[in-house]
């Protein structure tokens, strides 16, 4: 039986083309990439998200999965990509090229012969176009080997289909945004239970974008966590230091559990208030700043208040007072 790789991200799509390609005979086995970009996994439950999705088709298929995140590598690609960026600061065609580098690799290592993909000509103005789908394929090194069910009638035919592997006119001509012949076909096939179309990459989102340049403007080594922080609190920055600030309890726990030993977390003491995070630049009056920000934003009556601050163990009290009429919190603001 002829082994393929199919990116599967859980969604109708995805899931539209490996129903296809496993009704065709083809051994298919599932990639599905994640990473701290992704709007449809916030992190907060793990039987959330678009990862949950993409093993809960690949059950019911009754197919293998490999989950892969998007590591510091990729960092390089949002940082400097080589075919520009869209709205934001996504690097939609760099990073196609990225993931089916990654899948052609995995391709090898199980034996597989090609890779399948459920993307439709015309989708998404960056990386669905057909010039750029060539460009993709040709700097993966994967020209005739990526198979696109949901379009295929639409492109030239691929070693898979001209060597008989597959059949082309089990294929369809799926093209533009809609999503109508999808979810006709989806009900030929009984699939049901799909996620409607929400989700996608927070590197498009304008404000996010925002966060992210100036996180890479700043830093020259970024780890998982400064990702993760991005989406969390209040961003500002002063004199060369950067505070995120706590908008609720549960940011305040995952800003706690995310600060490190070289980051500097500062807490209320006897008033209730968000917490505090100094990732860069702990000179500067960073301190005080961050501390004014807490007294800012908490509900307590006063401009004023006790806090703690600590870094690397050790611990200190002192007195804030708030910044609110210093004309200093809007234009830091980075959120």
């Amino acid at each position: 039986m002829t082994k393929a790789v199919a990116l599967l991200s859980g969604g109708l799509d995805s899931t539209l083309a490996v129903k296809l390609m496993i009704d065709q005979g083809i051994e298919v086995y599932a990639l599905n990439f994640t990473s701290a970009f992704c709007t449809c996994d916030s992190g907060a439950r793990k039987e959330s998200g678009c990862k949950s999705e993409s093993r809960r088709v690949a059950e019911e298929f009754n197919i293998p999965i490999k989950v892969v995140l998007k590591g510091d590598d990729y960092i390089d690609v949002v940082r400097a990509p080589k075919h520009g960026y869209g709205k934001g600061i996504n690097p939609c065609v760099d990073c196609r090229i990225y993931i089916f580098i990654r899948a052609k690799e995995y391709m090898e290592e199980i034996g597989a012969s090609f890779i399948i993909t459920g993307e439709v000509l015309g989708q998404r103005p960056m990386s669905q176009r057909r010039e750029t789908m060539g460009i993709i394929e040709r700097e993966s090194g994967l020209e005739g080997l990526i198979v696109r069910p949901l379009c295929a009638l639409q492109m030239e035919p691929t070693i898979p289909e001209k060597n008989g592997v597959i059949d082309r006119e089990l294929m369809l001509a799926v093209a533009g945004r809609g999503r109508r012949q999808q979810m006709d076909l989806a009900d030929d096939l009984d699939i049901n239970d799909y996620p409607c179309p929400s989700g996608g990459c927070l590197l498009t989102d304008k404000i996010f974008s925002k966060k992210v340049r100036d996180l890479l403007d700043h830093n020259e080594e970024v780890d998982k966590k400064d990702l993760v922080m991005l989406r969390i609190g209040r961003h500002f920055r002063h004199n060369g230091s950067k505070v995120i600030v706590g908008r609720d309890e549960a940011e305040n726990k995952r800003l706690t559990a995310l600060s490190t030993q070289k980051q500097m977390l500062i807490e209320p003491v006897d008033f209730p208030g968000p917490v505090a995070v100094v990732t860069e630049g702990l000179g500067n009056g960073a301190r005080d700043f961050a501390g004014g920000l807490v007294v800012r934003y908490s509900a307590k009556t006063g401009d004023s208040g006790l806090l703690r601050a600590t870094l690397n163990g050790e611990s200190v009290e002192f007195t804030a007072r708030s910044l609110e009429n210093e004309g200093i919190v809007e234009e830091s603001n980075l959120c």
